[in-house]
Order: C-alpha cells, then sequence, then structure tokens
C-alpha cells in the first residue's frame, strides 16, 4: 500500500507504516527529524492532489494520514480567534484542511485536536484518547474520515495524566505537542494498513473489548471534558 503521511516531520506514523512492508512517506515544509530518504520536504496539498514534485514519487497513493497545523484552530487557543479570524489566519488554516480532505486518495484521515474543524467544516468522525492505546495521558484527539473504520482501541490503560497540556513554554513545545504517540501510529498501520481492514483485526480487537472486564476498564473512567467511555466503546463496537 502506497501510504502519504501529510505534515508529519518526526517520522513516527510512516515508519510504523514501513515496518509492516507498506510503500510509505511522509511530507512537510520542514526536514525530517531522523534523516529519513522517504521524506519529502515539500508542499504536502501538491503532494496528496499532484505530483508534480521532485524525486519522481508517484503520487497515486492508497492511504493518506494528515496531520494539518492545529496552530489556528485548536480550541485551546479560542481566546485568539478573533484576531485569527479578522487577518485571515484562521481561514487560511480551513483552507488548508479542506484542501486535505479532497484530495483524489480512497483512504483519508484526518487528525486534529478539538478545535474550531468541527463546526466550519464538519464534526470528526471519532474521537480518541492516547490511553485508548497503551499511554496513560489524556489529550483528546478528532480523526475525520474517508473510506476507513473507525479505529478500535487496543490497549486500554489507566491513568488520564495531561501530560501535553502542562508542558512549559519553549521553542520546541509545538514540536513535542504535535507528535503522534506511537501507540495511535501502530494502531494506525495495523489496522488501516490491512486489505481486509474493518473485519480481521478490528473486529477481533472489538470483540475483546466488548468483554466486561475489559469494557469495565474503560468505561470506568470518566475522561476530562466529561466522555463517558461506555459510550466510546458504543460507537466503536455497538451497545451490548
Amino acid at each position: 500500500m502506497r501510504v502519504l503521511v501529510a505534515c508529519e516531520f518526526s517520522g513516527v506514523v510512516r515508519r510504523a507504516f514501513r515496518e509492516r512492508g507498506h510503500d510509505a512517506y511522509s511530507c512537510d515544509i520542514l526536514p525530517a527529524e531522523d534523516g529519513s530518504e522517504f521524506h519529502m520536504q515539500y508542499d504536502a496539498i501538491k503532494a496528496a492532489h499532484s505530483g508534480g514534485f521532485a524525486n519522481n514519487w508517484n503520487n497515486e497513493w492508497d492511504l493518506m494520514i494528515a496531520h494539518p497545523p492545529c496552530t489556528h484552530l485548536a480550541v485551546s487557543g479560542a481566546r485568539y480567534f478573533k484576531e485569527k479570524r479578522a487577518d485571515g489566519r484562521q481561514q487560511e488554516a480551513l483552507a488548508f484542511v479542506q484542501a486535505l480532505m479532497d484530495a483524489p486518495i480512497p483512504r483519508i484521515c484526518i487528525e486534529n485536536p478539538v478545535g474550531i474543524i468541527s463546526t466550519a467544516i464538519r464534526k470528526p468522525d471519532q474521537i480518541i484518547q492516547p490511553w485508548q492505546f497503551g499511554h496513560p495521558e489524556s489529550k483528546k484527539t478528532c480523526l475525520w474520515l474517508k473510506g476507513l473504520p473507525k479505529l478500535v482501541p487496543t490497549n486500554i490503560v489507566v491513568g488520564r495524566q495531561a501530560r501535553v497540556h502542562r508542558m512549559p513554554p519553549g521553542p520546541n513545545r509545538w514540536k513535542e505537542r504535535s507528535r503522534t504517540y506511537q501507540g495511535i501510529a501502530t494502531a494506525f498501520a495495523e489496522q488501516w494498513g490491512r486489505e481486509d481492514m474493518g473485519s480481521g483485526l478490528c473486529a477481533s480487537v472489538a470483540r475483546d473489548i466488548r468483554e466486561p472486564a475489559i469494557r469495565d476498564l474503560f468505561s470506568a473512567d470518566i475522561a476530562p471534558g466529561g466522555m463517558d467511555g461506555r459510550k466510546e466503546i458504543d460507537a466503536v463496537t455497538g451497545p451490548m
């Protein structure tokens, strides 16, 4: 499967797919942190739409996972929305997201924190948390999906530390906040890298989650913001 990981410089998602045999490339205007030859320092919109870039990369992508910049979109910066609308920064950021959504790729996931995309474009298809994928942290993340099943939690753990939100100010804070958790990247690759996605692994994990002991662990905690774990399971697996 040919995979484009748009707006990624860390290589976390790209590596997860390549480790499983996929022809995956990351793309960002920044260079790759790991110096990989499988990174395109290029305009993500052009990479997704045209393929008119150097090094003979082919734009016939089977799947795109995109992480558009959230600086002007995330609700965490809502106090600045008025001025960002006035000078056009928010509209430009939304247009970038819409262009990614409109890319001629059969399977697309757009990932972003809770923010203005939900009202300006459309509501997300799914909201996930790191603690559903082996990381004892809380960071609500929205997924807008095209041609993909909902991501199924793989390793529900206790702990709801808001580590990312509590990072101290600094020049690299935005980089650390933007990194994809390894457990989520692995789930992307294992579930969406399958030709039989929607059955196989996804159905198996969903059945495991529906087991009472695991289901109770999921729903025992109410995540920050009032998200009910039981409702989240029902959204993925259906009510019991």
